[in-house]
């Protein structure tokens, strides 16, 4: 079935393996990561984190064959959402907020389907959404966070550069804001003042504007240690250019910094 497909929601098909189950959703966008997300939901699996949120896959036109229904169901994937619109990262997490927002569920929680990130550490952030948290970021340079294999370019360009004009712009310090691994209560992205569901988040502006929309708005956000793991060798697991891709990012940041990205 064919779903969205309004002002500020991708059109969309579904697949919904189990009703909703859990206060919280896991939203992992994707788009072609073979092994790295089968082996991302095993990971899930062994840990038993469909137990505490409800996994969803949002899926940007895979053609790999990586996300077989019968794979899914026995990796206790709840449902399948696969977007027929533009739009890249923001436009597939445009499309699970929306879904996780008709659904019910008090918090969503956002991780990158690459297997670079420690999502055994699920439950941690929705610890701190029941403590009252609306913006919780997954952080690999705080104590007890873990930085593996980090490319050095990209090191030094999230601490010296994106982080310190994310803080700025949030009025609060953080340390690690080009990181997807991130929860969001309901409260805040349903908020009219916060508004995600709009067209202009089409590739990564989303993650930009709602790292610094919470407190600017006095929502409480924070925090937590998770572990991000980059390859030893090989092909580094990301869908950003080097040169055009950072270019974009930067571009993004210093727009939402003048404000660019809020509701007018």
């Amino acid at each position: 079935m064919i779903y969205g497909g309004g002002v500020g929601v991708p059109a969309f098909e579904y697949f919904e393996y189990e009703q909703r189950t859990s206060d919280y959703v896991v939203l992992i966008p994707v788009i072609n990561e073979g092994e790295r997300i089968l082996k991302e939901l095993y990971r899930a699996y062994k840990h038993h984190i469909a137990d505490y949120a409800d996994i969803v896959i949002c899926d940007g036109g895979s053609t790999d064959g990586s996300l077989e229904e019968r794979r899914l169901k026995k990796l206790q994937v709840n449902a399948l959402l696969v977007k027929k619109d533009t739009g890249r990262q923001g436009a597939q997490l445009r499309m699970g907020i929306y879904w996780a927002l008709r659904r019910g569920y008090r918090g969503v929680i956002t991780i990158d389907g690459n297997y670079k990130d420690s999502i055994e550490d699920v439950p941690r952030f929705i610890q701190k959404l029941e403590e009252g948290y609306d913006f919780v970021q997954g952080s690999r340079f705080i104590k007890g966070g873990r930085a593996v294999n980090t490319p050095f370019v990209r090191h030094i360009a999230v601490r010296l550069i994106h982080a310190p004009v994310i803080s700025l712009t949030a009025g609060q310090h953080f340390t690690d804001t080009t990181n997807a691994y991130r929860a969001y209560s309901s409260r805040y992205l349903s908020d009219e003042r916060v508004a995600p569901l709009r067209d202009i988040f089409m590739t990564y502006e989303l993650l930009a504007y709602l790292s610094v929309r919470a407190t600017q708005l006095g929502y409480r956000a924070c925090e937590i240690p998770v572990m991000r793991v980059y390859p030893e060798k090989g092909k580094t697991p990301t869908k950003i250019s080097f040169f055009k891709g950072n270019s974009e990012l930067l571009k993004i940041l210093f727009r939402n910094f003048r404000g660019a990205y809020d509701p007018k």
